[in-house]
Parts: structure tokens; C-alpha cells; sequence
């Protein structure tokens, strides 16, 4: 039913008879009305230094939940991989 909602919302400016507008969205405002240009807007910069210390304990965390979560299905065995999997010839 949703599904249906949302097709006729997306081919609602399709129909020449419709009284409804397309959604064009909102712009970013560049200019003033007399048309002179914004400012640049202030840049906050982070750097090399803050994309590592947004990945590194991400990487750091999401390891430590799966090596507990290995830990708990093979304790419970739910999961025990079997010897005959390590086979190399």
C-alpha cells in the first residue's frame, strides 16, 4: 500500500491535468536577492589527524565485538568449525 503511495507521488508532475507541483527540493542560497555573493561558509578542518581517530577505534571496537561474539558461539557451540575445514591438499 505504501509502495503504491510513494509511484504516485513520484509520477504526480508527470500528468499535464495535475494541480500539483513537482518536488524540486531546496538549493543551497549562493546569492542575495540584489545578487551580490555569499561569503564562503566557514570550514571546520579536520584532516588526516581526524579521519584517523574516527576510523582507528572503529575498526578497534567493531573487532573486539566480533572476537567476543566468536568466543560465545564456540563456547556455546552454536558455531565449532570442524577440522576437516583446514584441509590444504
Amino acid at each position: 500500500m505504501m509502495s503504491v503511495a510513494r509511484v504516485k507521488l513520484l509520477f504526480r508532475g508527470i500528468n499535464p491535468h495535475s494541480n500539483h507541483k513537482l518536488y524540486q527540493g531546496k538549493r543551497p542560497v549562493t546569492s542575495t536577492p540584489s545578487g551580490s555573493l555569499l561569503p564562503e561558509p566557514k570550514k571546520t578542518p579536520f584532516g588526516i589527524l581526524g579521519i584517523i581517530c574516527a576510523v582507528i577505534p572503529g575498526l578497534l571496537i567493531g573487532a573486539t565485538i566480533s572476537k567476543n561474539m566468536a568466543n560465545f558461539l564456540e563456547e556455546n557451540e552454536l558455531f565449532v568449525p570442524s577440522d576437516d575445514d583446514d584441509d590444504d591438499d
